[in-house]
């Protein structure tokens, strides 16, 4: 890790905090030659995951296109970013469980679906409107339902 001061190279680890919701660790770091302070993020990262589109091509794994998707589901709703850290880390704690080095699409959206009906429900509506393309207001209503 870099100094952004002096960008000097070593600097060491004065204390590690983990964030309240468990999803990251702050560190607090020193630098030696010109003993700046300064604090980094650390949180887990799905690497090597590949997701498997419905045409059968092959994608590398992007947290910026879940997270991206559920921005928008939960636009002008009540959302500490804190939540959405959470949300977003249960989700990908979901995929690494299921998953080994592929996961479908398909499977991708449940679990973004499972994990984002248990936080907001108008989100999940908002969601599953654009992930299963209701075709007709009966298929919107009967998902409706299924929330009731």
């Amino acid at each position: 890790m870099h100094c952004p001061m002096c960008s000097g190279s070593e600097t060491k680890v004065v204390d590690s905090r983990m964030a309240t919701d468990g999803t990251l660790i702050r560190r607090r770091r020193s630098c030696d030659a010109c003993e700046h302070r300064f604090s980094t993020v650390e949180e887990v990262e799905l690497l090597d995951l590949c997701v498997v589109k419905r045409d059968g091509s092959r994608q590398a794994y992007s947290r910026g296109k879940i997270e991206e998707g559920l921005r928008r589901a939960l636009y002008k709703r009540n959302t500490e970013e804190s939540d959405f850290r959470s949300l977003m880390y249960g989700i990908e704690r979901e995929i690494q469980k299921e998953s080994g080095e592929e996961i479908t699409t398909v499977r991708l959206g449940e679990i973004v679906l499972r994990c984002l009906r248990d936080f907001d429900q108008v989100a999940y509506i908002r969601f599953a409107s654009v992930y299963r393309s209701f075709s007709d207001v009966e298929s919107f209503t009967k998902e409706l339902e299924g929330l009731v």
